[in-house]
């Protein structure tokens, strides 16, 4: 593209969320399912929260690693719906591009802090199944929160290069983002430069991240199952099993959405663009949703826990 649409070497001072091109006259209405998606995020999470940290029983690894989920979650939703909410029922696109760069770190960051919280949370499942004598030394406090920093850290130090590499690029006039936040290519898109080492670089780090935690999850449960199908009571074996279902469903209705995202940004051309951005919306915004409800109908310590709670706030 030629240099005569660039802004030079300086960066627009505010960009426009379009939000779901295609479905402009329709947003008012999308934004209602969004809205009461994100309410139940907000409670839901928010109570995982409170239980955990006020029931001391509920101090073991598989919790710390939920609640660290859950205060994820909030994080991720919390860093995207507010301003598409904003966008669908006033039309209050504008965004700064430090914003809009800030948003992008928090929605990338907090995308692959889940990832890798949802490994962790595997990992504990194996050591509970298949070492329960050694989980509690294997998984002791100290480890838990040290893999809680260390998902942190890894999220923090890949994805900030990808805002670095905008900040020093030069944009072209049109500064019309054709989605409803500021997500990576859909910036990259508007750069007046070569951008392949900013695609390059996205790409490593969507694969190289849910490759990873996929393979150390995949790994896990064929242990798990190799495992359980080794024992000999039905009834253990059952149990086994249950422990394992809510996290396994929580694990698709991440990670499926996401791939699904990742990659059609960069090879699903025919795919309708409004087909696109709702599927990324709805994997932002399902998983912060479902988790507290799979985790609160299914663990019954759990939802043991959330009952009295409830019974003691009068609700």
């Amino acid at each position: 593209m030629s240099s005569v649409n660039s802004t030079g070497s300086s960066h627009p001072p505010t960009f426009f969320l379009l939000g779901i091109p295609g479905l402009e006259k329709e947003q008012f209405w999308i934004a209602f399912p969004f809205c009461i998606m994100y309410v139940i995020a907000l409670l839901g999470n928010i109570i995982l929260l409170i239980v955990i940290k006020t029931e001391s029983s509920l101090h073991e690894p598989m919790y710390l690693f939920l609640a660290m989920l859950a205060f994820n979650d909030l994080v991720l939703s919390t860093s995207m719906l507010p301003k598409m909410l904003a966008i669908f029922w006033r039309g209050s696109g504008e965004i700064g591009f430090i914003s809009c760069l800030v948003q992008l770190f928090f929605v990338h960051n907090f995308t692959t802090v889940e990832s890798g919280v949802l490994m962790a949370m595997a990992l504990d499942r194996y050591f509970a199944i298949c070492h329960p004598l050694r989980h509690s030394s294997i998984l002791s406090m100290p480890v838990v929160a040290a893999l809680g920093i260390l998902v942190l850290l890894r999220g923090v130090l890949m994805v900030s290069p990808v805002c670095f590499l905008l900040r020093r690029k030069a944009f072209c006039q049109h500064r019309v983002i054709s989605n409803s936040y500021c997500e990576h290519m859909a910036v990259v898109k508007l750069v007046c430069e070569d951008t392949r080492v900013n695609a390059a670089y996205g790409l490593f780090v969507a694969l190289m991240v849910t490759g990873l935690d996929l393979t150390v999850i995949a790994v896990s449960y064929t242990m798990i199952l190799r495992a359980v199908l080794k024992l000999s009571a039905s009834d253990a074996q059952m149990k086994a099993f249950n422990t394992c279902v809510s996290h396994l469903f929580v694990i698709l209705t991440f990670y499926v959405p996401a791939l699904f995202s990742t990659l059609t940004h960069r090879f699903g051309h025919s795919i309708p663009q409004q087909v696109h951005i709702l599927v990324a919306h709805l994997y932002m915004l399902v998983p912060p949703t479902l988790n507290p409800i799979i985790y609160g109908v299914r663990t019954k310590q759990l939802r043991d826990k959330i009952a009295v709670l409830l019974q003691k706030k009068g609700i």
